[in-house]
Parts: C-alpha cells; structure tokens; sequence
C-alpha cells in the first residue's frame, strides 16, 4: 500500500472510530500543516537494548588541549574535574543509574600509579612530538578512590578504559605489535577489587582498530590480548558472583578488522564488543547543521548497524554491540552546534536508529568536556541533549517495536515499549523548520488500538529558546528547563492529552508521546 492510500485509509478510521491515538510520524514537505500517519508493530521486539541504554564518556583531556584554536575541555578530565559540585552529582543521580564510560585518546598514554611499575607519576604536559601532542601521564590511586567515592555517590555504573599499548613494537606495516605487557593494568584491577570498588566493565585500548587513530594493532594480536585480559579478570574476580564485563576495540568500524576479532575471541571471551561514531566529520566543518537536518546523511550510519549487526549474529560470539564513544564532530564538536539545541535531533536520532539493529548501550561523548558534553564545561549546567537524553532514559524501555510511517523523511520515528510503564513510547523528530504536523498512530490491526473516549496520552514536546536551534536553553512543553538555585535537575512534567486528539509536531521540535493505552502484546 502506497504511503497516500495508508494516510487515507487511517484518516478514515480516525473519522469513524474516533482513531486519534498519537504517535510518530513525518511531516509532508513545504510549508504550513501537514498530516501524516504511522504504524507501530507492537506483536513482537525487532531487538532489545539494555535496560540502562544511556551512556555517556569521561575523558582524560587536560585544559590545554585545543582544537583550531579553541580550548573547550577546561576543567573536566577526570583528573582535575570538580567532583564535589552539586549539579554535576545531580545530573548523574538524575538517572539512577548512568553508564559512564572513562577513556579516550590519552587512555593509551596513561599509566597507574599502584606502585608496579616503580615510576614517577608525572601529568600530561604539551609535547608536540609525541601522539596527540601530549606526554605520558598518569593515575594517581587517591585520585582514583576520589573518582570511585564520586560514583558510588552518584549511582554511577563504570566502564574504565585500559592502556592498552604498553608493550608494543613497531612492525614492518607501520602496525604496533607484540603481546600486551598488562602488568600495569593487572596491578589496577587487583586494587579497584581490594578496594571493593564496583566496576561494571574493563574495555581494551581506545581508536587502534583498523586503521587506527594515532597508532594500530592487528586484529589477530589484539584478540589474543582480549583474551588475556579475559583470564586477568576471571582470575582477580574468582569467587565473585558477578565479574565485570570484557570490552573492546573502542574504535572505528572496520568489518574485516571486526569480523577477525569475533572470530578469533568466540564463543565468549569478548562481551561486548565497542565502536566509536563521529559521521558528522571534524568539529570545525561549517555544513554541520545541514548535514545534522539532513535525513539521507543521517540514514548513512544505518549501514555500519547493520553491518555489525550481521557480523555479530552469523559469528557464533555472545558478545554484543555498544556504541562505546559517539560525540557526532571529532576534535572537541563546535560550539553552539554540537552544544545546542539542534544536536538533539542527530543524537535522538542516533538513540533511535542504533536501538533498531540491537545495540545494547550508547555513549555518548562526554558527560562534560570539549563542545559536546551534556552538561557545560564551566558551570555544569545542562544542556538541551541532557534532557534528551534523560527523557530517553526515563520514557523508552528496552524492547524496540517496527514503526513505519507516512509523509516526508523530514519527520523521524521510532518506538519503543514504555519503560516501566504499560502501552508504548513514541519519538518523534522533525527536522523541518516551516512545516507543523498532526499525527495519527495505530498498530497493524486498527481496531485494536481502539479506546475509550476517557483514554489519555502523555507528551513531552521539546523546542528551543525563540525558536532558535543554536539555542542552549531548551523548553519543554513551552517552560525552560533549568536547573535551581540548589543545583536540581528540574522535573520533567508531560502534558495529558485526550486520545480524540491528534499529535502535534511543531516545526523543529521533538516529541517523547507515552501512549499506555496501545495495544503491544510484545510489551505484555
């Protein structure tokens, strides 16, 4: 059936069966009101993501790290961040819990100081002839029962990045090779255990798949090395009842890389298997916003998803896929863009797709640091992606149902079974500025999403500050969000809707619609 005769054909049920549930859907192109009309599958879950799908990244970028001549990380790496500022221990707490994933490119330069090896522990500092322009550095252990003390606070779930390069030698392919010299890293285990700190996963080296970033290593040695990071933990966590998870590579999709790798760690050496996304190119490209408003460029990610997807399911591996690193524009973001309201449109969207091919967690860089954090570098106060994503967090629930809809691409959509909650949770994202949308939504079958007058709906709709999409300031359902004077994380209150109604998409605006009165066997 063609999308018109679909939007007919729902439009008629609307007419005689007072058929307005709400959901998402896409606007038709060009100016003015538009109607479009969308199916959600609710018989069965095309995937399942973990009940704590929402991540985000710590990193290591001391204040002079700079990008094109802006230096945005201040503050913020984990080893000078301010842990005892209220609102950032608001912000974490806010989700109870947050995965916060503790790496990036300095992982693989930093040494911990647990007293073996015997060395000096020495900071970043600025050396232009070594990788990333800085100088080894290192973790000092009060700092690290600092960090632990903070997540243990906040209700944190921790996945911490290890050096995985200590040990290496150049090959002749210009590759890094020879085993892991995991010593180090061993030490760190073995003190986080004695220390009875939780941790939730130890992941394997940062940006070395493939082609690399700065440095590579074979998927062959770094199997072989995920493997013995495998036995280092079995060994110090024997006897515990639960033993955290193994992850690698933490870098760029590469298939042949990634196909040799479960290959060479199945049937369980490998958890989870990680990969990092910044499609949107460097921070200083000026065509970031067209490119984030445009649906065909951000339809060009869905391609490594399925392409990981398969190689996971045909691998015979029980490892499973995370985005391990996501900040959309490399080297820090752009500031007013990657830090605005309009990224909330590329990062839903990257929720929403990437939960459609089975991944299991997404990261998102950073909790705070560069021109990409949820929270802002120097005050801590959030921006519009916090909120974004803690309605993720709180609305959408693990099992992801098959949406289709009607009218221009220009609207995005997706569903998911509420989260401990009954009925559904649509998303919608609708990335053009000059054309509104009243949306219908109904299951496969019409007649059963058929409902009592009396029936209503929750909506969360999500604008920017007057309109402007470089806005830091986000609204929902027309009201600031801000945190107060005490540094709380406001609440998120949805307006009720009468199921008679339609769902109104306003232009460049997004909407979180909890429908509990849909009819979704697969939510049962």
């Amino acid at each position: 059936m063609g999308g018109g005769a679909l939007l007919a054909q729902l439009l008629g049920f609307c007419f005689w069966g007072s058929l307005w549930l709400a959901g998402p859907v896409a606007a038709y192109s060009g100016g003015g009101l538009g109607k479009a009309a969308v199916v959600v599958d609710g018989a069965a879950a095309i995937a399942v993501t973990d009940e704590n799908f929402v991540c985000a990244t710590l990193d290591w970028w001391p204040p002079e790290k700079c990008d094109y001549g802006t230096c945005s990380w201040g503050l913020t790496s984990m080893l000078n961040l301010n842990l005892s500022n209220p609102i950032l221990l608001n912000a974490v707490q806010a989700f109870s819990p947050l995965k916060l994933r503790l790496g990036g490119s300095l992982q693989d330069k930093i040494v911990y100081d647990t007293g073996n090896p015997q060395q000096p522990c020495v900071p970043f500092h600025i050396n232009t002839s070594e990788m990333f322009g800085f100088s080894q550095g290192c973790l000092p252990m009060p700092r690290w029962d600092e960090l632990n003390e903070f997540f243990k606070k906040a209700g944190a779930l921790i996945i911490f990045g290890l050096n995985a390069l200590n040990g290496r030698v150049p090959e002749n392919d210009g590759s890094l090779g020879g085993p892991w010299n995991f010593t180090n890293a061993a030490c760190l285990i073995q003190y986080t255990v004695n220390k009875g700190y939780t941790i939730h996963g130890w992941e394997l080296g940062n940006e070395l798949s493939g082609s690399g970033v700065g440095a590579r290593i074979g998927a062959d040695q770094y199997a072989a090395d995920v493997i013995t990071l495998k036995s280092i933990i079995n060994d110090i966590y024997q006897g515990c009842p639960v033993k955290p998870l193994v992850l690698a590579p933490g870098g760029f999709f590469d298939a042949g890389w990634f196909t040799e790798l479960v290959n060479k760690t199945k049937p369980n050496s490998l958890d989870v298997i990680t990969h990092h996304i910044y499609n949107l190119g460097p921070g200083v490209d000026q065509h970031l916003v067209e490119k984030i408003l445009d649906p065909t460029y951000l339809d060009g990610e869905a391609a490594t998803f399925n392409s990981l997807q398969r190689i996971l399911s045909s691998g015979g591996t029980s490892a499973t896929a995370w985005v391990g690193e996501a900040g959309g524009a490399y080297n820090s973001g752009h500031h007013l863009v990657t830090d605005s309201f309009v990224f909330s449109f590329w990062y839903l969207d990257q929720l929403g797709m990437s939960s459609t091919y089975d991944t299991k967690t997404y990261c998102r860089q950073s909790l705070v640091g560069g021109n990409y954090g949820l929270l802002n570098t120097t005050t801590f106060h959030p921006n519009p992606d916090y909120y974004s994503a803690l309605l993720w967090h709180r609305l959408m629930g693990r099992h992801v149902l098959r949406t289709n809809f009607t009218g221009s691409s220009m609207t995005r959509a997706y569903s998911h079974c509420a989260k401990e909650s009954k009925g559904i949770t649509l998303l919608l994202i609708n990335l053009s500025g000059n054309t509104t949308t009243e949306v219908f939504v109904t299951t496969k079958t019409a007649y059963s999403a058929l409902k009592t007058a009396e029936s209503t709906r929750e909506e969360f709709h999500l604008t920017a500050k007057d309109g402007d999409i470089h806005s830091q300031t986000m609204l929902l359902n027309g009201h600031i969000l801000a945190v107060d004077s005490d540094g709380h994380i406001p609440e998120l209150e949805p307006v009720k809707v009468a199921a008679s109604e339609p769902i109104t998409v306003d232009p460049f605006s997004i909407v979180f619609v909890h429908i509990p009165y849909f009819h979704a066997p697969a939510c049962w």
